[in-house]
Parts: C-alpha cells; sequence; structure tokens
C-alpha cells in the first residue's frame, strides 16, 4: 500500500535519497529544506518519475512556516503515514571552547526541531489511527563522542525524547523509531570540523580526531545504501524502537552493552586516535 511520507531535511544527502526510492516505489512525499536549489533540483527530479510530492522552502525553527507546511500537506495529500525527522547540523569542539550561542542553535535545530516536527502531525495521524514517527539520530546518541559534546548532547535528547512519546502514542496505533547511523559518506562533518586554535590544550587531539575521523568518512556508508535500509523500516508493517544502518554501529552498541566502561573507553580513545 502506497504512503504518504514527510521527510525534514530532503534536499540532500540520505533525505533526498530516501524521497527518489519511495518516489520510485509509487509513494508521495512530501518535505523540506533550507536549500533552495535542492529543493529545486529534487521536484524536478520528483516531476520527471511522475511522482506525487509537495516540497518547500522551509526552516525547521521557523514554527509558524512549519505549521503552514503540515496544513498544506494535510489538505493537498489528504493524510500522512511516516513522518521521518532527518534535519540536523553537526557540532565540533572541545567543551571548554565551546560558544554555548551557537549550542543553543544546534539544540534548537536538532531537538526541538524534530520535536516541532512529530508535534504537528500526530493529531491527524490519531484521528486517522495510526502512523509512524521515525528519527534519525546517530551512534552518539548512546555512545558519547569527545569534541562532539553538543552533538552528543542532542542525539541522547532525540533518543529519549522518542522513546518517552512511545508510551504516549502507541495505544493511538502510531509507531515510533530510532535509526542510529555511526557514519555515512558525506560532508556532514566536514562542515563542522575546525581546529581549535594555536595554544588550545586540546588541538594535537583534536587534530587527530579530525584526521581519524576524515578517514573513516571515506569507506563509511554511502547515502544511498543508509536511504535503502530507512525506506525498509519506513515501508515495514511493524517496526521496532532502535535501527543501525550498518555493521560498524551494530558491533559497537553490542560492545557497550557487555563490556566494563575502562574497556569501552579504551576502544574509543584507541579507535580515534586521541588517547593520551
Amino acid at each position: 500500500m502506497s504512503q504518504v511520507v514527510v521527510i525534514s531535511g530532503i534536499a540532500q544527502g540520505m533525505g533526498r535519497e530516501v524521497a527518489l526510492m519511495l518516489a520510485d516505489a509509487g509513494h508521495a512525499v512530501a518535505g523540506f529544506d533550507v536549500d533552495a536549489d535542492g529543493i529545486a533540483s529534487l521536484g524536478k527530479a520528483l516531476d520527471q518519475k511522475g511522482a506525487m510530492h509537495l516540497l518547500e522552502v522551509l526552516d525547521i525553527t521557523d514554527r509558524k512556516g512549519l505549521n503552514d507546511f503540515k496544513e498544506r500537506v494535510l489538505s493537498d495529500l489528504g493524510r500522512v503515514d511516516t513522518v521521518l525527522s532527518n534535519v540536523g547540523v553537526g557540532f565540533f569542539g572541545p567543551f571548554e571552547e565551546v560558544d554555548l550561542e551557537a549550542a543553543l542553535k544546534c539544540l534548537e535545530i536538532n531537538v526541538i526541531g524534530a520535536a516541532a516536527l512529530f508535534q504537528g502531525f500526530i493529531p491527524s495521524m490519531r484521528k486517522q489511527g495510526g502512523g509512524k514517527l521515525i528519527a534519525m539520530s546517530s551512534l552518539v546518541g548512546r555512545i558519547p563522542f569527545p569534541f562532539e559534546s553538543i552533538y552528543t548532547a542532542t542525539k541522547f535528547a532525540i533518543q529519549g525524547l522518542v522513546a518517552s512519546i512511545q508510551y504516549e502514542v502507541e495505544p493511538f496505533g502510531i509507531q515510533t523509531a530510532i535509526i542510529e547511523p555511526a557514519q555515512v559518506s558525506t560532508n556532514f562533518a566536514a562542515k563542522i570540523h575546525k581546529l581549535p586554535p594555536e595554544g588550545s590544550p586540546y588541538r594535537g587531539r583534536a587534530g587527530r580526531f579530525i584526521d581519524r575521523d576524515n578517514a573513516l568518512i571515506k569507506d563509511a556508508t554511502t547515502p544511498a545504501a543508509a536511504a535503502k535500509r530507512i525506506v525498509r523500516v519506513i515501508t515495514k508493517d511493524r517496526v521496532r524502537l532502535h535501527y543501525q544502518l550498518d555493521f560498524q554501529s551494530s558491533f559497537f552498541l553490542f560492545l557497550n552493552r557487555i563490556l566494563p566502561k575502562f574497556v569501552r573507553d579504551l576502544i574509543l580513545l584507541n579507535y580515534m586516535d586521541i588517547k593520551t
């Protein structure tokens, strides 16, 4: 059965790939992004596929705009079966040197943005008797990484948010899921990697972390491969709470469950080349 799927952060990367795959499978797609050029090119691609779609240029922090988008989707497409909260920004830096005003913006986009998106569509899902709320999280939502304290905090918050929502909406037939990739081969990390200034006591370790992260990204899951797995979650009749996109994520989470903390810490510090 075809679905109507809403996707935030739809213009590039995984969001775009998911939208194209859903269109190929006969589903209707609605979504938004701040990237106007990406939205325009995606719209053309969906038109060529003959897919039903509604795309807008919109910032997730624009509450009125988000509400107007919701109303247009429900009016034009009739219903929404799945909401995929995919929009997010990264944040890198030693916590001691973090600009907390910038950190607040990251929290606003990654956490409150997802909350606003879900909150907007829950009433219609509840009235129609079901739907799915799916959040893109990260491996760092359960395994904290150094130099990513703010980003890690947003992903821990997403985990708690969705896990809590689950109990509230499940009686109405609304399912919830969290997808936790380790890394995907996009320029997401490159946008936020910034070496601490000369004289910073964290510069050496942060530099090694960046080099290691960049090396890992080269062999990471591609957006297309990640999208295939995400689409499988979207189209499942029943979903569980947690999903990983690659063996690496599943393996690290397994180790995180069974190993003592000092062993987990040693593995992490060696893996990211930041052991002192």
